[in-house]
């Protein structure tokens, strides 16, 4: 499972190349018990869950601030840059962006 935070900062670069970070990180054990492989490798499967409370700040108050986190409008674009990007990788996913149904390859 994947959770994606979107800044306000962010752009569709951002969430491309995040996607492509995240396809390829080496998270999964090798034949010798080491983290060498990726999710690619592994030919594996992932969920991709929308989450803007990622970006909420606590410090010193009680109740969180998600000032940092992107407008819904801005988020779901970049939500759908990080999704064709992930897409175009030959595994098995599925999406999930808040108050939607859960999608899944190809559709």
């Amino acid at each position: 499972m994947i959770l994606l935070g979107v800044g306000k900062e962010d752009t569709s670069q951002v969430a491309a190349a995040m996607a492509e970070k995240v396809a390829n990180l080496r998270i999964f054990e090798d034949e010798q018990g080491k983290m060498n492989r990726s999710l690619l490798d592994v030919k594996g499967s992932a969920l991709v869950v929308s989450q803007f409370t990622l970006y909420g700040d606590a410090r010193g108050q009680r109740r969180p601030s998600y000032i940092a986190a992107a407008a819904p409008e801005l988020a779901k674009g970049l939500y759908r840059s990080f999704r064709r990007r992930f897409a175009s990788w030959e595994f098995l996913w599925a999406t999930s962006l808040s108050g939607h149904d859960v999608r899944g390859a190809g559709e």
